[in-house]
């Protein structure tokens, strides 16, 4: 069960525990973090040894030849890689789901988006541009509504969009073996994108700490 505090003087209000909740997040993507630096660093490694002398792993036509130990390995890092990144997912909307509760109760203001976007919002194409940092915004915006938006909410979308438009949703819709020739033959723009969601974890992992560290610093000044 759920521990809520009620605001003493505030009938009604009721506000869920986040500190665990952002701790578990800022966690979550200093994994998901270091699981692309690990696929980055697998992609140098391949890109150094070299596609062999028989070809990529996918020969066209349904064939596929054997695997050769370092390809092995980066069909481990690459599934483990995938592991965490969707744990990160998970973690950091049930922190962003608190958070958005108790903007609520504080605000006395409805959520502009309604609870399904908090997770369909990031898959359903077109909207899935701006609607999750509508989201994020708002949790800020609702409680906060004379100060400006932390430039870092900015910073992440921005680097997640470019992580996007740079590389994740082409890595995502190609299989490993394909990665894998990738590599092989031109390394630099799968580089690029894996910087780029490094940085895009950092960003969101400041993000988490700032916009829980100034709900929860109005939460003690208001007495709740």
């Amino acid at each position: 069960m759920i521990e809520q505090k009620s605001a003493p003087g505030a009938p009604g209000l009721s506000l869920r525990p986040v500190r665990g909740a952002a701790r578990c997040a800022v966690a979550a993507l200093a994994l998901a973090g270091a699981a692309w630096v690990a696929r980055a660093v697998w992609h140098i490694r391949l890109a150094t040894a070299g596609q062999p002398a028989s070809g990529p792993p996918d020969q066209g036509g349904g064939v596929h030849r054997p695997l050769n130990p370092l390809e092995d390995s980066y069909h481990l890092v690459a599934s483990v890689g995938s592991a965490v990144t969707a744990l990160c997912v998970i973690v950091f909307l049930l922190w962003l789901d608190r958070m958005r509760d108790n903007a609520k109760a504080l605000s006395g203001a409805d959520p502009r988006y309604g609870y399904p976007w908090l997770w369909v919002g990031w898959i359903v194409p077109v909207v899935n541009l701006w609607i999750p940092r509508g989201i994020v915004a708002d949790v800020h915006r609702s409680v906060f509504p004379e100060r400006r938006l932390p430039a870092v909410v900015n910073w992440w979308w921005g680097l997640w969009l470019a992580g996007l438009a740079g590389g994740v949703g082409i890595i995502y819709s190609d299989d490993t073996d394909e990665i894998i020739a990738r590599a092989y033959n031109g390394v630099l723009p799968l580089l690029a994108a894996d910087l780029v969601i490094v940085a895009a974890a950092g960003a969101a992992a400041l993000m988490v700490h700032t916009l829980t560290t100034a709900q929860q610093e109005h939460v003690a000044g208001r007495g709740y």
